[in-house]
């Protein structure tokens, strides 16, 4: 439920930033009536991601054996890929993104914004899609999926209205700065679970970096239970993990986050 609730909330928020942002600037410049062309553009992408993830999950829940090992491990892997890129991209742009938004409402149609609104929250809903298909494998409980997705996705929305009412007031830098670590910790757990998947579809059962870690069977760190789920589907943590799931955690997690407190470091000192 950890994972879900936040990759809604993060991917959730990005979204809604963009339709405040476009509501605002149409309010500013007296275009309130084309309010609708955003929200259409919205309810449309909405629709499309919903009819895709359904049938992503539908089609790798059926799966087993050797096919269901390779397509969760490439979906473990591209989650890994897109959700790195969409965190260093969203640091990246997000001083700029008002900017450039009012830049392309200012000369736009009526097409134009559907097309803007859709397009932002297609990308979103796509990505979000795509880590839950990972999460639900990372955790026992695909309903808790579910309920966190949905939780993650209402208080999204609900920041989002904030954003809307109070404008300037959010600091949304320490937001998303937070998220951003926990997220890179998550894609840390994707990708020692994609080394795990076609590790098991190569059929690599014996050596010194399949043999486990560390072995914990008992107290609230072992399997099973509430909390284990959640560092489990947040964090990657196994009560029994092969070495090389480890190896493969901290040699992803360790020079990306370094990378990327460093790159916010130095964005802050040119602000400054």
């Amino acid at each position: 439920m950890g994972s879900s609730f936040l990759i809604t909330l993060r991917e959730g928020l990005e979204a809604s930033l963009v339709i405040s942002i476009l509501l605002t600037y149409l309010a500013k410049t007296n275009r309130r009536d084309e309010n609708k062309s955003v929200w259409l553009g919205t309810f449309v992408a909405i629709a499309v991601c919903l009819i895709l993830g359904i049938a992503f999950y539908v089609l790798v829940d059926g799966l087993n054996g050797n096919v269901e090992y390779a397509v969760e491990g490439t979906l473990a892997l591209a989650a890994t890929i897109v959700l790195t890129q969409m965190i260093f991209w969203m640091r990246a742009n997000a001083r700029n993104m008002s900017a450039d938004l009012r830049n392309k409402v200012e000369s736009s149609s009526k097409t134009a914004l559907v097309t803007i609104a859709f397009v932002a929250v297609a990308r979103e809903g796509l990505e979000t899609a795509l880590f839950l298909l990972s999460a639900k494998t990372e955790t026992a409980s695909g309903s808790s999926v579910v309920i966190g997705g949905v939780i993650g996705l209402v208080v999204a929305i609900g920041i989002g209205l904030f954003v809307f009412k109070a404008g300037s007031r959010v600091n949304l830098k320490t937001f998303f700065n937070v998220t951003a670590v926990l997220l890179l910790m998550f894609a840390a757990g994707l990708a020692g679970k994609t080394v795990h998947e076609f590790r098991e579809l190569l059929g690599l059962e014996t050596g010194y970096l399949i043999e486990s870690a560390w072995m914990i069977e008992s107290g609230i760190w072992a399997q099973g239970g509430t909390f284990y789920d959640f560092m489990k589907g947040l964090f990657g943590w196994h009560a029994n993990p092969e070495r090389i799931r480890v190896i493969t955690y901290f040699v992803y997690l360790i020079p990306v986050l370094a990378i990327y407190l460093k790159s916010s470091k130095a964005t802050k000192q040119l602000a400054s």
